[in-house]
């Protein structure tokens, strides 16, 4: 295993805008001069199903899969979410998790209830769980969308990137009449 590199899954449902947060990250970890890896998101990503992005970067990386037991950061669009991918997560790795609950298909069916005080229960475990309510942030924002950047600025405070680092990777990617919007996004998440 090479230790230089850095593994990160981000994580939730479909639409939620997993495929800028994985852009926007690998654009930040490219500009400062890594090897980066981001996997194409894996799932249901159209229909509201569960999806995985996989991005690593280090000096040299060969493989864009993360493996069980790998992960330094899990980024998670949804509580569940985070819950089904803890395995992957290092002993000292950390969880970003957005506190919203979207109920996956078993549960809309009846089939099975959501499981309750899954933030509790993920610390009790032993994870670091930094848990915010990304989605009340985004609409501060200006729009419920910028979740997902909202969830960048979280994760942000935890690496040693500059702000302006995520900013300028922002402004690569976003469309200018959203740019202001998703900076704000940033920042609140940030703070």
């Amino acid at each position: 295993m090479n230790e230089d590199v850095k593994n990160i899954l981000i994580v939730g449902v479909g639409g939620q805008g997993a495929l800028l947060a994985s852009k926007t990250l690998g654009q930040v970890l490219l500009d400062a001069g890594y090897d980066v890896k981001v996997s194409e998101v894996h799932g249901m990503s159209q229909r509201g199903g569960s999806v995985v992005t996989y991005v690593r970067y280090g000096k040299k990386v060969y493989s864009p899969i993360v493996d069980k037991g790998q992960a330094d950061y899990i980024v998670s669009f949804e509580m569940l979410e985070a819950a089904r991918y803890t395995e992957y997560l290092k002993p000292d790795g950390k969880i970003v998790v957005n506190t919203q609950m979207i109920d996956p298909m078993p549960v809309i069916t009846g089939a099975v209830k959501y499981p309750e005080n899954l933030e509790q229960k993920m610390k009790d475990a032993g994870f670091f769980v930094d848990a915010v309510d990304c989605l009340s942030l985004a609409q501060q924002a200006g729009t419920a969308k910028a979740v997902n950047i909202v969830l960048m600025g979280r994760l942000s405070k935890y690496m040693n990137f500059a702000e302006e680092e995520w900013l300028k990777a922002i402004e690569k990617l976003v469309k200018p009449q959203f740019l202001e919007m998703n900076k704000k996004a940033f920042a609140l998440g940030r703070a």
